[in-house]
C-alpha cells in the first residue's frame, strides 16, 4: 500500500507538458514568393517544351498570325494567307535574300547581333534616328511566340526564347521557321503564300529579283507593297541583290 501511494503522489508531482501550438501561418510575402517561383518554373517548363517540339513539328499558326486573324476577324473578317512548306522547297534565294536584308551575321551569332547591338548605341549617342537591330532569331522568338511591342517584359521574354532557339534548334530550322511566318503583306505569312499572291507561283520558283522585292518589304509589310513597290521599296531591293551578291552568292547558305 505504501508504494502505491508513492507511486500515485509522484504521478500527481511529474511536470506537466506544455499544450502544443499549431505552427504559425506563412506570411503574405512568403505566399506570393512561393507563388511566383512556382509560375517561373510552369513557364520555364512549357517554354521548353514548346521550342523542343517545335524543333521538329511545323508550328500551325505564330502569335502573330492568331493577333492577326483576330484583328481579321474583329474588323473585316480577312482571310490568313499562310501555307507551311519545307526548307528545301523555297527558294535558296529567299533565305539568302531575307539574310542579306536582315542579319547577315546570322551564321555567326548566338542569336543576338552585338556588333549591331553597339553601333546603334552609338548611332543613339550621336543623336541619330533609332532603327532595329533585331537579329533572324529574335525575330522567330517574337513572331512564333509573343506579341508586338517594346515594352521590356517582352523584349525580356524575346531574349529568353532567343537563347532557347539558339540552343535547341539549327540554324537552318530557325531559318526555316522565319520563311514561314514573316510577315510579307497585310494578312500574308511566309514566303510560299506570298509568292502565290504576288507572282502566281510556288516559292521554290522564286527568282533573284523577286525574293529580293519579298525581303525588301520586311522592315514595315503594311507599310510598303510588294505588288505596288515604292520608289523605296524598289531602291531597298536594288541593294538587297548586291548585298546577295557580295554575300557570296547560295554558297553562303552553306555555312547554316
Amino acid at each position: 500500500m505504501g508504494d502505491f501511494l508513492k507511486r500515485w503522489l509522484r504521478g500527481w508531482s511529474a511536470p506537466v507538458k506544455p499544450a502544443t501550438r499549431p505552427p504559425p501561418k506563412r506570411g503574405l510575402l512568403t505566399r506570393i514568393g512561393r507563388g511566383l517561383w512556382t509560375t517561373a518554373w510552369i513557364f520555364v517548363l512549357i517554354s521548353l517544351f514548346l521550342v523542343l517540339i517545335l524543333r521538329w513539328m511545323p508550328p500551325p499558326v505564330s502569335s502573330i498570325m492568331a493577333q492577326n486573324w483576330l484583328r481579321a476577324a474583329w474588323n473585316d473578317g480577312a482571310t490568313i494567307r499562310h501555307q507551311w512548306m519545307p526548307y528545301e522547297k523555297i527558294s535558296p534565294y529567299a533565305a539568302l535574300a531575307v539574310i542579306a536584308g536582315e542579319d547577315q551575321r546570322f551564321p555567326e551569332h548566338d542569336g543576338f547581333d552585338w556588333i549591331e547591338i553597339r553601333q546603334v548605341l552609338d548611332d543613339l549617342e550621336a543623336g541619330k534616328p533609332a532603327r532595329g537591330a533585331s537579329t533572324l532569331s529574335q525575330q522567330v522568338a517574337k513572331n512564333l511566340f509573343l506579341w508586338s511591342g517594346r515594352d521590356w517584359v517582352r523584349k525580356g521574354l524575346e531574349a529568353w526564347f532567343t537563347v532557347l532557339l539558339e540552343l535547341f534548334w539549327s540554324k537552318q530550322r530557325i531559318l526555316e521557321v522565319y520563311l514561314n511566318i514573316a510577315e510579307f503583306g497585310e494578312y500574308t505569312f511566309g514566303a510560299e503564300a506570298a509568292s502565290r499572291r504576288f507572282f502566281d507561283k510556288p516559292a521554290a520558283g522564286l527568282t533573284i529579283r523577286e525574293a529580293a522585292r519579298l525581303a525588301a518589304v520586311l522592315p514595315n509589310p503594311r507599310r510598303y507593297q510588294v505588288d505596288r513597290p515604292s520608289a523605296y521599296v524598289l531602291k531597298r531591293q536594288r541593294w538587297i541583290e548586291r548585298q546577295m551578291w557580295r554575300l557570296g552568292g547560295i554558297a553562303y547558305l552553306d555555312r547554316l
